[in-house]
């Protein structure tokens, strides 16, 4: 029986199992936003290199998209003119953009709006936050995650917030973080986190609000996205940062790959998406869920 594994192991070794991933044009320098192609690009896995099958541009009838903004009411510093920033962001994202709006109140999610089309709708349910008091954010990331209906469309999560988790350990992983990540990667959707102070900050913890800003870029890099911070206080304006997120999401690509799989129901793999376009930065998951090999399906015939 253990030959048979092996063997079985290799065989998938050697075809693969199809996963795949949204990557992101980044930041790049030129006149021109760089077009990816399959020939492009390579992916390994654990350092080995794996087989590309497919590289679908996430634009044109591929363009769907469904966008949450899901906002900390505890960040709650000078927000009313931020918060007409993004209302505008709404109303200027493309016709196959559908956005929700959620809330995180005393560390629960409270969904207002789901995925519409409707921007009147999304932008009625923005509200400006309250200040409520600080609260984990990071368990209404994963709630959102999982709460969230399939669909063929894309994915993406905007999380505005301080980032602080009150009850987390002071250096080290959070494991609600990296739980929020777990789910993410798995359902393949990507965060991008702004951080958002609220009104006491002044008088805050500073290494709270740093461990709380490395959470949030954190959570936003492993899932492929970004985090927008510059200080420890409120971003100047959120216009500029809302335009790089806008080009970001213009620029996907639906990578699709063969991979090593374990044996069980499936596992988060390390991978790792490389460009041989000069002067391109990738924008890209770090572990894949790769559909696992069905425990005692190859010893049928034992």
């Amino acid at each position: 029986s253990s030959d048979l594994l092996a063997c079985s192991m290799a065989a998938f070794a050697q075809t693969g199992t199809p996963a795949e991933i949204v990557v992101t044009v980044g930041h790049y320098y030129g006149p021109e936003t760089p077009t990816l192609t399959q020939e492009s690009l390579t992916i390994t896995q654990h350092y080995d290199p794996l087989t590309i099958t497919n590289l679908i541009p996430l634009r044109g009838d591929r363009a769907g998209l469904e966008l949450f903004l899901l906002v900390d009411n505890c960040s709650s510093c000078e927000p009313g003119t931020k918060f007409e920033e993004l209302r505008r962001f709404i109303v200027s994202q493309p016709a196959a953009t559908s956005i929700g709006v959620a809330y995180i109140r005393n560390g629960n999610l409270e969904v207002a709006e789901n995925p519409s089309r409707d921007r009147e709708r999304a932008v009625a349910a923005l509200n400006v936050p309250e200040g409520n008091k600080p609260s984990n954010p990071y368990d209404a990331v994963t709630a959102l995650i999982k709460s969230w209906g399939t669909s063929p469309s894309r994915h993406a999560i905007l999380m505005i917030s301080n980032g602080i988790n009150p009850t987390g350990p002071e250096g080290g992983q959070d494991p609600s973080v990296e739980a929020a990540i777990a789910a993410a990667l798995r359902a393949r959707v990507t965060v991008y986190a702004m951080y958002h102070p609220s009104a006491d900050y002044l008088a805050s913890d500073l290494s709270k609000i740093f461990t709380g800003q490395t959470q949030l870029a954190h959570l936003a890099v492993e899932t492929g996205g970004e985090a927008y911070f510059i200080s420890f206080g409120p971003l100047p304006s959120l216009a500029p940062f809302l335009a790089d997120l806008t080009d970001h999401l213009a620029n996907q690509y639906l990578l699709q790959f063969l991979a090593t799989p374990s044996e069980g129901p499936g596992s988060l793999e390390p991978v790792m998406v490389k460009t041989k376009l000069r002067d391109v930065e990738l924008m890209v998951p770090v572990r894949a869920w790769v559909p696992g090999i069905p425990v005692g399906a190859h010893k049928s015939g034992s």
